[in-house]
Protein backbone atom coordinates (compact mmCIF):
# COMPACT_ATOMS: atom_id res chain seq x y z
CA UNK A 1 0.00 0.00 0.00
CA UNK A 2 3.24 2.03 1.02
CA UNK A 3 4.10 1.87 -3.04
CA UNK A 4 0.59 2.59 -4.13
CA UNK A 5 0.54 6.12 -1.79
CA UNK A 6 3.91 7.83 -3.12
CA UNK A 7 2.52 6.26 -6.70
CA UNK A 8 -0.80 8.30 -6.00
CA UNK A 9 1.43 11.52 -4.44
CA UNK A 10 3.56 11.73 -7.16
CA UNK A 11 0.89 11.17 -9.91
CA UNK A 12 -0.71 14.14 -8.51
CA UNK A 13 2.32 16.77 -7.81
CA UNK A 14 3.49 16.28 -11.17
CA UNK A 15 0.09 16.99 -13.07
CA UNK A 16 -1.37 19.43 -10.62
CA UNK A 17 0.69 21.89 -11.83
CA UNK A 18 0.86 24.13 -14.70
CA UNK A 19 -2.00 25.34 -16.08
CA UNK A 20 -3.82 23.20 -13.60
CA UNK A 21 -2.26 24.58 -10.33
CA UNK A 22 -4.12 27.62 -9.67
CA UNK A 23 -7.33 24.97 -9.67
CA UNK A 24 -5.98 23.96 -5.94
CA UNK A 25 -8.87 23.84 -3.43
CA UNK A 26 -11.66 24.94 -6.09
CA UNK A 27 -15.15 23.88 -6.54
CA UNK A 28 -17.20 21.44 -3.97
CA UNK A 29 -20.33 21.73 -2.39
CA UNK A 30 -21.56 25.83 -2.66
CA UNK A 31 -18.68 26.55 -4.93
CA UNK A 32 -19.52 24.58 -7.61
CA UNK A 33 -19.77 27.64 -9.89
CA UNK A 34 -15.46 27.82 -9.76
CA UNK A 35 -13.40 27.77 -12.58
CA UNK A 36 -16.31 24.64 -13.63
CA UNK A 37 -14.44 24.30 -17.52
CA UNK A 38 -10.67 24.35 -16.20
CA UNK A 39 -12.28 21.44 -13.29
CA UNK A 40 -13.56 19.60 -16.14
CA UNK A 41 -10.29 19.98 -18.24
CA UNK A 42 -8.70 18.70 -14.81
CA UNK A 43 -10.77 15.77 -14.72
CA UNK A 44 -10.09 14.66 -18.10
CA UNK A 45 -6.58 14.43 -17.29
CA UNK A 46 -7.11 12.10 -14.35
CA UNK A 47 -9.22 9.71 -16.80
CA UNK A 48 -6.63 10.17 -19.90
CA UNK A 49 -4.06 8.67 -16.26
CA UNK A 50 -6.62 5.73 -15.40
CA UNK A 51 -7.43 7.65 -11.73
CA UNK A 52 -11.44 8.07 -12.49
CA UNK A 53 -13.52 5.08 -11.24
CA UNK A 54 -11.09 3.40 -9.32
CA UNK A 55 -13.80 0.84 -7.98
CA UNK A 56 -14.83 0.27 -10.95
CA UNK A 57 -14.14 -3.90 -12.48
CA UNK A 58 -11.22 -3.32 -15.15
CA UNK A 59 -13.57 -4.91 -18.06
CA UNK A 60 -16.05 -1.69 -17.15
CA UNK A 61 -13.05 1.22 -17.66
CA UNK A 62 -12.50 1.01 -14.07
CA UNK A 63 -9.27 0.22 -12.10
CA UNK A 64 -10.30 -2.67 -9.82
CA UNK A 65 -8.42 -1.04 -7.32
CA UNK A 66 -9.44 -2.60 -3.74
CA UNK A 67 -10.92 -0.56 -0.96
CA UNK A 68 -7.70 0.08 0.85
CA UNK A 69 -6.79 1.76 -2.29
CA UNK A 70 -9.17 3.59 -3.22
CA UNK A 71 -9.29 5.03 0.30
CA UNK A 72 -5.31 6.23 -0.51
CA UNK A 73 -6.37 7.69 -3.29
CA UNK A 74 -9.51 10.15 -1.89
CA UNK A 75 -6.98 10.92 1.34
CA UNK A 76 -3.82 11.94 -0.63
CA UNK A 77 -6.43 13.69 -3.11
CA UNK A 78 -8.03 15.71 -0.33
CA UNK A 79 -4.52 16.06 1.06
CA UNK A 80 -3.32 17.65 -2.48
CA UNK A 81 -6.22 20.31 -1.99
CA UNK A 82 -6.97 19.07 -5.44
CA UNK A 83 -10.26 20.42 -7.32
CA UNK A 84 -13.38 18.90 -6.37
CA UNK A 85 -14.52 16.74 -9.34
CA UNK A 86 -17.46 17.55 -11.92
CA UNK A 87 -18.12 13.97 -12.85
CA UNK A 88 -18.88 12.63 -9.47
CA UNK A 89 -22.58 11.62 -9.72
CA UNK A 90 -21.95 9.79 -13.15
CA UNK A 91 -19.04 8.07 -11.32
CA UNK A 92 -20.18 7.49 -7.65
CA UNK A 93 -23.83 7.12 -8.37
CA UNK A 94 -24.88 6.18 -11.99
CA UNK A 95 -21.86 3.84 -12.82
CA UNK A 96 -21.84 1.83 -9.69
CA UNK A 97 -25.65 1.62 -10.78
CA UNK A 98 -25.59 0.42 -14.40
CA UNK A 99 -22.66 -2.35 -13.30
CA UNK A 100 -25.06 -3.42 -10.73
CA UNK A 101 -28.55 -3.34 -12.36
CA UNK A 102 -28.21 -2.08 -15.91
CA UNK A 103 -27.99 -4.22 -19.11
CA UNK A 104 -25.11 -5.12 -21.45
CA UNK A 105 -25.99 -2.43 -23.94
CA UNK A 106 -26.86 0.17 -21.17
CA UNK A 107 -23.21 -0.70 -19.96
CA UNK A 108 -21.56 -0.74 -23.17
CA UNK A 109 -23.18 2.85 -23.86
CA UNK A 110 -22.61 4.64 -20.99
CA UNK A 111 -20.18 3.51 -18.76
CA UNK A 112 -16.89 4.78 -21.05
CA UNK A 113 -18.18 7.93 -21.56
CA UNK A 114 -18.76 7.88 -18.01
CA UNK A 115 -14.74 7.03 -16.95
CA UNK A 116 -13.44 9.47 -19.64
CA UNK A 117 -15.88 12.38 -18.04
CA UNK A 118 -17.18 12.77 -21.58
CA UNK A 119 -21.24 12.92 -20.75
CA UNK A 120 -22.01 14.58 -16.94
CA UNK A 121 -24.66 13.46 -14.94
CA UNK A 122 -27.50 14.53 -12.46
CA UNK A 123 -29.98 12.91 -10.28
CA UNK A 124 -33.99 13.30 -11.16
CA UNK A 125 -35.11 12.47 -7.53
CA UNK A 126 -36.86 15.09 -4.96
CA UNK A 127 -39.79 16.92 -6.18
CA UNK A 128 -41.56 19.73 -4.84
CA UNK A 129 -43.87 19.38 -1.64
CA UNK A 130 -41.97 15.51 -1.04
CA UNK A 131 -39.26 16.98 1.25
CA UNK A 132 -36.92 14.04 1.61
CA UNK A 133 -39.77 11.74 1.36
CA UNK A 134 -38.10 9.66 -1.92
CA UNK A 135 -41.51 7.31 -2.62
CA UNK A 136 -43.61 10.60 -2.97
CA UNK A 137 -42.68 10.79 -6.82
CA UNK A 138 -45.30 12.34 -9.11
CA UNK A 139 -43.25 12.86 -11.89
CA UNK A 140 -44.78 10.29 -14.83
CA UNK A 141 -43.42 8.45 -18.22
CA UNK A 142 -45.73 7.13 -20.39
CA UNK A 143 -44.88 4.86 -23.24
CA UNK A 144 -45.28 6.14 -26.79
CA UNK A 145 -44.34 3.72 -29.57
CA UNK A 146 -40.63 3.23 -28.49
CA UNK A 147 -40.50 6.29 -26.32
CA UNK A 148 -41.36 7.19 -22.55
CA UNK A 149 -42.62 10.99 -22.45
CA UNK A 150 -41.67 12.76 -18.94
CA UNK A 151 -44.49 15.29 -17.47
CA UNK A 152 -43.73 16.60 -13.54
CA UNK A 153 -41.25 18.32 -11.99
CA UNK A 154 -37.77 17.51 -9.85
CA UNK A 155 -36.20 20.04 -7.98
CA UNK A 156 -32.80 20.27 -5.85
CA UNK A 157 -30.89 18.85 -9.02
CA UNK A 158 -27.68 19.31 -8.63
CA UNK A 159 -25.38 20.75 -11.67
CA UNK A 160 -28.59 20.00 -13.91
CA UNK A 161 -27.36 23.36 -16.00
CA UNK A 162 -23.84 21.29 -16.89
CA UNK A 163 -25.39 17.87 -17.28
CA UNK A 164 -25.74 16.10 -20.73
CA UNK A 165 -27.86 12.99 -18.63
CA UNK A 166 -30.21 12.46 -15.92
CA UNK A 167 -31.07 9.45 -14.00
CA UNK A 168 -34.95 9.73 -13.13
CA UNK A 169 -37.43 7.95 -10.46
CA UNK A 170 -40.67 8.58 -12.14
CA UNK A 171 -43.86 6.62 -11.92
CA UNK A 172 -44.77 4.15 -14.84
CA UNK A 173 -47.89 2.58 -13.54
CA UNK A 174 -51.03 5.07 -13.19
CA UNK A 175 -52.86 4.50 -10.42
CA UNK A 176 -49.85 3.55 -7.98
CA UNK A 177 -49.16 4.58 -4.93
CA UNK A 178 -45.58 5.40 -2.93
CA UNK A 179 -42.77 2.77 -4.01
CA UNK A 180 -44.80 0.98 -6.11
CA UNK A 181 -45.15 1.29 -9.96
CA UNK A 182 -41.78 3.17 -10.15
CA UNK A 183 -39.18 3.10 -12.70
CA UNK A 184 -35.37 4.37 -13.19
CA UNK A 185 -34.80 5.77 -16.41
CA UNK A 186 -31.69 7.31 -18.43
CA UNK A 187 -32.78 10.77 -19.71
CA UNK A 188 -30.85 13.17 -22.33
CA UNK A 189 -31.06 16.60 -20.93
CA UNK A 190 -30.54 18.66 -24.07
CA UNK A 191 -33.73 18.88 -25.64
CA UNK A 192 -36.81 20.08 -25.93
CA UNK A 193 -39.61 19.30 -23.11
CA UNK A 194 -36.62 19.76 -20.68
CA UNK A 195 -36.67 23.26 -18.88
CA UNK A 196 -33.91 24.15 -16.17
CA UNK A 197 -34.37 27.12 -13.31
CA UNK A 198 -31.51 27.96 -11.23
CA UNK A 199 -32.51 28.27 -7.33
CA UNK A 200 -30.09 31.11 -5.96
CA UNK A 201 -29.02 29.75 -2.36
CA UNK A 202 -28.16 31.80 0.71
CA UNK A 203 -24.16 32.23 -0.75
CA UNK A 204 -25.45 33.81 -3.99
CA UNK A 205 -24.59 30.79 -6.14
CA UNK A 206 -26.63 28.55 -8.11
CA UNK A 207 -25.51 24.87 -7.73
CA UNK A 208 -29.14 23.55 -7.69
CA UNK A 209 -31.69 23.71 -9.93
CA UNK A 210 -35.78 22.88 -10.89
CA UNK A 211 -36.13 20.74 -13.40
CA UNK A 212 -39.39 20.70 -15.78
CA UNK A 213 -40.51 17.77 -17.69
CA UNK A 214 -43.19 18.44 -20.35
CA UNK A 215 -42.99 15.95 -22.97
CA UNK A 216 -39.47 15.08 -22.39
CA UNK A 217 -38.53 12.00 -24.30
CA UNK A 218 -35.97 8.64 -24.02
CA UNK A 219 -35.99 5.70 -25.34
CA UNK A 220 -37.91 2.66 -24.28
CA UNK A 221 -35.05 0.36 -23.98
CA UNK A 222 -33.39 3.25 -20.84
CA UNK A 223 -34.52 1.73 -18.46
CA UNK A 224 -32.05 0.35 -15.41
CA UNK A 225 -33.87 -2.54 -14.26
CA UNK A 226 -37.50 -3.48 -15.01
CA UNK A 227 -39.92 -1.46 -15.86
CA UNK A 228 -41.99 -0.88 -11.90
CA UNK A 229 -38.58 -1.81 -10.49
CA UNK A 230 -37.40 1.66 -9.83
CA UNK A 231 -37.24 1.57 -6.70
CA UNK A 232 -35.17 -1.16 -5.79
CA UNK A 233 -32.79 0.31 -8.16
CA UNK A 234 -32.90 3.86 -6.49
CA UNK A 235 -32.03 2.27 -3.28
CA UNK A 236 -29.06 0.62 -4.64
CA UNK A 237 -27.97 3.99 -6.09
CA UNK A 238 -28.08 5.60 -2.43
CA UNK A 239 -26.37 2.93 -1.13
CA UNK A 240 -23.12 3.78 -3.37
CA UNK A 241 -23.73 7.05 -2.32
CA UNK A 242 -21.83 6.97 0.84
CA UNK A 243 -18.51 5.37 0.08
CA UNK A 244 -14.75 5.91 0.28
CA UNK A 245 -15.02 9.14 -0.96
CA UNK A 246 -16.24 10.14 2.43
CA UNK A 247 -12.85 9.49 4.18
CA UNK A 248 -11.31 12.01 1.80
CA UNK A 249 -14.34 14.03 2.50
CA UNK A 250 -12.74 13.88 6.24
CA UNK A 251 -9.63 15.18 5.04
CA UNK A 252 -11.06 18.21 3.90
CA UNK A 253 -12.58 18.76 6.80
CA UNK A 254 -9.94 18.59 9.28
CA UNK A 255 -7.79 21.02 6.64
CA UNK A 256 -11.00 23.67 7.80
CA UNK A 257 -10.64 22.33 11.49
CA UNK A 258 -7.09 22.99 11.23
CA UNK A 259 -7.48 26.39 9.38
CA UNK A 260 -10.21 27.83 11.90
CA UNK A 261 -8.17 26.56 15.33
CA UNK A 262 -4.91 28.50 13.60
CA UNK A 263 -7.60 31.36 13.49
CA UNK A 264 -8.96 31.12 16.43
CA UNK A 265 -4.68 31.30 18.02
CA UNK A 266 -3.90 33.83 15.55
CA UNK A 267 -6.85 36.35 16.70
CA UNK A 268 -6.66 35.47 20.18
CA UNK A 269 -10.43 33.93 20.64
CA UNK A 270 -8.88 30.57 21.54
CA UNK A 271 -8.50 32.26 24.76
CA UNK A 272 -12.20 32.09 25.38
CA UNK A 273 -12.60 28.21 27.50
CA UNK A 274 -15.90 28.19 25.94
CA UNK A 275 -14.28 28.49 22.10
CA UNK A 276 -11.50 26.55 23.16
CA UNK A 277 -13.73 23.94 24.58
CA UNK A 278 -15.75 23.69 21.28
CA UNK A 279 -12.73 23.70 19.30
CA UNK A 280 -11.26 20.38 21.51
CA UNK A 281 -14.91 19.05 20.75
CA UNK A 282 -14.75 19.52 17.18
CA UNK A 283 -11.10 17.53 17.36
CA UNK A 284 -12.43 14.73 18.96
CA UNK A 285 -15.50 14.49 16.83
CA UNK A 286 -13.91 14.37 13.70
CA UNK A 287 -11.42 11.32 14.88
CA UNK A 288 -14.72 9.47 15.79
CA UNK A 289 -16.04 10.32 12.15
CA UNK A 290 -13.26 9.09 10.70
CA UNK A 291 -13.08 5.47 13.07
CA UNK A 292 -16.83 5.11 12.22
CA UNK A 293 -16.47 5.53 8.69
CA UNK A 294 -13.01 3.14 8.30
CA UNK A 295 -14.38 0.51 11.04
CA UNK A 296 -18.06 0.51 8.28
CA UNK A 297 -15.86 0.86 5.11
CA UNK A 298 -17.88 -1.54 3.00
CA UNK A 299 -20.78 -2.19 5.08
CA UNK A 300 -24.07 -2.27 3.62
CA UNK A 301 -26.20 -3.43 6.45
CA UNK A 302 -29.04 -1.29 7.01
CA UNK A 303 -28.85 1.95 9.00
CA UNK A 304 -25.23 2.01 8.40
CA UNK A 305 -25.49 4.89 5.09
CA UNK A 306 -27.98 6.92 7.56
CA UNK A 307 -25.71 7.26 10.90
CA UNK A 308 -22.98 8.03 8.69
CA UNK A 309 -24.48 10.90 7.09
CA UNK A 310 -26.32 12.21 10.86
CA UNK A 311 -22.73 12.25 12.01
CA UNK A 312 -20.89 14.33 9.51
CA UNK A 313 -23.95 17.09 8.66
CA UNK A 314 -24.17 17.59 12.21
CA UNK A 315 -20.48 17.90 12.28
CA UNK A 316 -20.18 20.32 9.89
CA UNK A 317 -22.61 22.46 10.63
CA UNK A 318 -21.35 22.37 14.29
CA UNK A 319 -18.08 23.65 12.64
CA UNK A 320 -19.83 26.57 10.65
CA UNK A 321 -21.26 27.75 13.31
CA UNK A 322 -17.91 27.80 15.45
CA UNK A 323 -16.64 29.52 12.72
CA UNK A 324 -18.72 32.57 13.56
CA UNK A 325 -17.85 31.91 17.56
CA UNK A 326 -14.35 32.78 16.59
CA UNK A 327 -14.66 35.26 13.82
CA UNK A 328 -17.17 37.44 16.50
CA UNK A 329 -18.61 40.47 15.41
CA UNK A 330 -17.00 40.35 12.10
CA UNK A 331 -19.09 37.28 11.08
CA UNK A 332 -22.06 39.72 11.22
CA UNK A 333 -20.19 41.63 8.34
CA UNK A 334 -20.73 40.72 4.54
CA UNK A 335 -20.71 43.26 2.18
CA UNK A 336 -19.13 40.05 0.77
CA UNK A 337 -18.73 36.73 2.19
CA UNK A 338 -15.65 35.20 2.98
CA UNK A 339 -14.95 32.05 3.55
CA UNK A 340 -16.26 31.22 6.74
CA UNK A 341 -19.50 33.03 6.32
CA UNK A 342 -19.85 30.66 3.21
CA UNK A 343 -19.04 27.44 4.86
CA UNK A 344 -21.90 28.57 8.26
CA UNK A 345 -24.74 29.87 5.34
CA UNK A 346 -23.79 26.04 3.14
CA UNK A 347 -23.71 23.99 5.99
CA UNK A 348 -26.88 25.00 7.09
CA UNK A 349 -27.32 22.89 3.83
CA UNK A 350 -25.79 19.78 4.94
CA UNK A 351 -28.38 18.29 7.28
CA UNK A 352 -31.09 18.56 4.75
CA UNK A 353 -30.00 17.46 1.33
CA UNK A 354 -29.08 13.70 0.24
CA UNK A 355 -32.12 12.56 3.34
CA UNK A 356 -32.86 15.31 5.69
CA UNK A 357 -31.82 14.86 9.35
CA UNK A 358 -35.94 13.84 10.58
CA UNK A 359 -35.71 11.30 7.67
CA UNK A 360 -32.40 9.53 8.80
CA UNK A 361 -33.44 9.36 12.16
CA UNK A 362 -36.91 7.89 10.86
CA UNK A 363 -35.18 5.07 8.59
CA UNK A 364 -32.91 4.21 11.60
CA UNK A 365 -35.88 3.90 14.28
CA UNK A 366 -37.83 2.17 12.26
CA UNK A 367 -36.07 -0.06 9.63
CA UNK A 368 -33.01 -0.64 11.95
CA UNK A 369 -34.25 -0.41 15.82
CA UNK A 370 -38.21 -1.65 14.80
CA UNK A 371 -39.83 0.92 16.45
CA UNK A 372 -43.52 2.00 15.29
CA UNK A 373 -43.74 3.92 12.48
CA UNK A 374 -44.15 7.44 13.00
CA UNK A 375 -47.83 8.54 12.96
CA UNK A 376 -48.40 9.74 9.53
CA UNK A 377 -51.55 11.92 8.43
Amino acid sequence: MTEFRERVRDWLAENLAGEFAALRGLGGPGREHEAFEERLAWERRLADGGWTCLGWPEEHGGRGASLGEQVIFHEEYARANAPAKVGHLGEQLLGPTLIAFGTPEQQRRFLPKIAAVEELWCQGYSEPGAGSDLAAVSTTATLDGDEWVLHGQKVWTSLAQQADWCFVLARTEPGSKRHHGLSYLLVPMRQPGIEIRPIVQLTGTSEFNEVFFDGARTARDLVVGEPGDGWRVAMGTLGFERGVATLGQQVGFRRELDALTELAERTGAAADPHIAEKLARARVGLEVMNAHARRTLGDTAPGVAEVSKLVWANWHRSLGELAMLVRGRESLLAAELDEWQRLYLFTRADTIYGGSNEIQRNVIAERVLGLPREARP
